[in-house]
């Protein structure tokens, strides 16, 4: 079964709403320290990559509206293939000032579509 634009939209909000989760009381020094910390945000970037990235595949008008798309994916990628490199302050700039503007735009997103079942 296919699924919808709705569904990758909404996993990606969700992987954001856990990564604010994850380290609203945290500091980035914190984060720096703590590999189970670092590893679950790592997680949920690469859920919100990949979920964004099949959105596009899906529904490339919708897609097209999320903020700097093309970086999201690629960060993706980093995260999975290039974990060697990664740097541990610029995932934590990305949570701290980038994630809080996709989680809105993720969200007046899934306001906007239609339910699967009605028709564009």
């Amino acid at each position: 079964m296919q699924r919808d634009t709705r569904a990758y939209l909404w996993d990606a909000r969700e992987a954001a709403d856990a990564i604010l989760r994850f380290t609203q009381d945290h500091t980035r020094q914190e984060f720096e320290e703590n590999l189970l910390l670092r590893s679950a945000v790592e997680r949920q970037f690469q859920i919100i990559g990949e979920a964004l990235g099949q959105a596009y595949r899906h529904d490339p008008k919708v897609a097209e509206r999320i903020p700097d798309l093309a970086r999201i994916v690629a960060f993706r990628n980093i995260l999975v293939h290039g974990y060697a490199v990664i740097d541990n302050e610029r995932v934590w700039r990305i949570v701290q000032e980038s994630l809080p503007q996709l989680r809105s735009v993720l969200d007046l997103l899934l306001r906007e579509a239609p339910p699967p079942d009605e028709p564009p």
